[in-house]
């Protein structure tokens, strides 16, 4: 019982912290994807931020999630650099890179990421409208209406 009322506590303060940065430096897209990695992380068997500093965790989330989202390219907005973030945490950028490497590999993040990628990297994903039909990848826009919404439906019920 008392691993839960810490894992909590924890979770709480990682949560705090992470929107903390998304209100400085970034948007509420970044700030919910970072709660819901928290969350995430905080129902695992082994909870991976029971130890280490809560900044350094703190850092890695953000990095993890900016990694995949093209948040270090300066042609994307929002735009924030490690360096930026490892100071804001008055972490090693280092340190926090191999720790969002932890988290990635973790929960098996990637670019296109379904479930942790920003609203905009999700509309933007160039394989978003293919499918597999009779075994030919074709893009869904293509296809006759009846078929698109029978697609939309079967999209629906997998979230």
């Amino acid at each position: 019982m008392r691993d839960k009322v810490l894992i909590e506590e924890k979770m709480q303060k990682l949560i705090e912290m992470t929107a903390g940065f998304c209100d400085a430096y970034l948007d509420e897209d970044y700030k919910q994807l970072c709660e819901k990695l928290t969350r995430k992380m905080s129902r695992k068997r082994t909870v991976p931020f029971l130890s280490g500093r809560m900044e350094i965790w703190a850092a890695a989330i953000i990095h993890a999630l900016g990694s995949i989202n093209f948040l270090f390219d300066q042609s994307f907005e929002p735009y924030v650099g490690a360096d930026d973030i490892s100071n804001y945490f008055g972490t090693s950028k280092s340190t926090v890179s191999q720790k969002a490497k932890v988290i990635r590999d973790m929960f098996k993040m990637s670019y296109w990421d379904k479930e942790f990628s920003t609203t905009h990297m999700n509309e933007s994903n160039p394989l978003s409208n293919l499918v597999m039909v009779n075994g030919l990848i074709v893009d869904k826009r293509t296809l006759p209406p009846d078929i698109q919404e029978i697609i939309r439906q079967k999209e629906r019920r997998k979230k």
